[in-house]
C-alpha cells in the first residue's frame, strides 16, 4: 500500500501539482479569502491537478510503454491504468464538490482549469490548439481564486493576463523534453509543428510578458517588489530560451514553475491589491 500510494502521488505529476496548488493558496491569502475558504481552494485545485495528472498517465499508458518512459509509475508497474482511471474519477468528484462549495462563480472558474487540463489530456495536445488549455486554464485560475473572496470580486485584468502568459510558457517548457517521444507516437502539438527554437523563443517572450504584467499591473510604484520580480524573471527567461537546445530542455519547466511561485510570493509580500 505505501508503494502504491507513492506511485499514485508521483503519477499526479507531483512537482507541477504542488506548484499550482501552492500558487492558488498564496493568491487566496493575497486576495483576502477567509481561511476556511482558502482551504477549499487548496483542496479544489490540488484535486483538480491530481485528476489531470492521473488522466494523462492513464490515457498515455500504452504510448509511454512504447517509448520506454521508465520514469512513469505505470510503466514501472507500480500502478495500473485501472487505478489511474479510478483516481481520475474520484479526484474529479472532489474538485467539483470543493469548487462549487465556494460558490457558482469561483467554482465554475476553477473548474475551467480542470476542464482545460482534461481536454488537453484527451486529445488537444495532439493538435495545433495545444496551447489553448494552458492559456484558458491558467488565466481562469487567478480569476477563480480572487472570486472566492467576500463579495465575489473580479480579478484585475493584469493578473488574469499574467496567468495566461505563464500558462503558455509552461506549455512550451513542459513539451520541450519529450518532443522526440511525442513525435514517435503521433503527438504533434503546436510546439512540435513550429520547431524547438521558435517555441523556446515564444516561451521566453511569454515569461517576460508575465513578469512585466506583474510589475506594471498593480496600482502604485512597483518599488522593491518590481525589481525583485525582474531579478527572478531574467534567469527564468534565459532558461526558457535555452529550451530550444537539448541541454536546456530539462531545465525550462522547473524554471517556469519556480518563477510562478516566486512571483506570487513577491506579490503577497509587496501588498499588491488583487481585489
Amino acid at each position: 500500500m505505501p508503494r502504491t500510494a507513492l506511485a499514485l502521488a508521483r503519477a499526479t505529476h507531483l512537482e507541477p501539482t504542488l506548484a499550482v496548488t501552492t500558487v492558488a493558496v498564496l493568491l487566496a491569502v493575497a486576495a483576502g479569502v477567509p481561511a476556511w475558504r482558502t482551504v477549499l481552494v487548496g483542496v479544489a485545485v490540488g484535486a483538480g491537478q491530481a485528476a489531470i495528472g492521473w488522466c494523462n498517465d492513464w490515457l498515455d499508458a500504452d504510448r509511454d510503454r512504447a517509448v520506454g518512459r521508465t520514469d512513469k509509475p505505470v510503466v514501472q508497474g507500480t500502478v495500473t491504468p485501472a487505478q489511474l482511471r479510478t483516481g481520475t474519477v474520484l479526484a474529479g468528484v472532489v474538485t467539483v464538490v470543493a469548487s462549487l462549495a465556494l460558490g457558482v462563480v469561483p467554482g465554475l472558474l476553477l473548474l475551467v482549469l480542470v476542464a482545460s487540463g482534461l481536454a488537453y489530456d484527451a486529445g488537444l495536445k495532439r493538435t495545433a490548439l495545444s496551447p489553448l488549455p494552458y492559456l484558458t486554464g491558467f488565466g481562469a485560475l487567478p480569476a477563480g481564486v480572487v472570486a472566492a473572496a467576500p463579495g465575489t470580486p473580479a480579478a484585475p485584468w493584469w493578473l488574469v493576463a499574467a496567468g495566461a502568459a505563464l500558462g503558455g510558457a509552461a506549455h512550451v517548457a513542459n513539451v520541450a523534453p519529450d518532443v522526440a517521444d511525442d513525435l514517435a507516437t503521433g503527438v504533434r502539438g503546436l510546439p512540435h509543428r513550429v520547431g524547438p527554437v521558435p517555441s523556446a523563443v515564444a516561451g521566453a517572450l511569454l515569461l517576460g510578458a508575465s513578469a512585466l504584467l506583474l510589475v506594471s499591473g498593480p496600482a502604485g510604484t512597483p518599488g522593491l517588489r518590481g525589481w525583485l520580480v525582474c531579478a527572478v524573471a531574467v534567469p527564468a527567461v534565459v532558461v526558457a530560451a535555452l529550451a530550444g537546445s537539448p541541454r536546456g530542455r530539462r531545465l525550462a519547466f522547473p524554471a517556469v514553475l519556480l518563477l510562478t511561485v516566486l512571483d506570487v510570493v513577491l506579490l503577497l509580500s509587496g501588498g499588491a491589491a488583487l481585489t
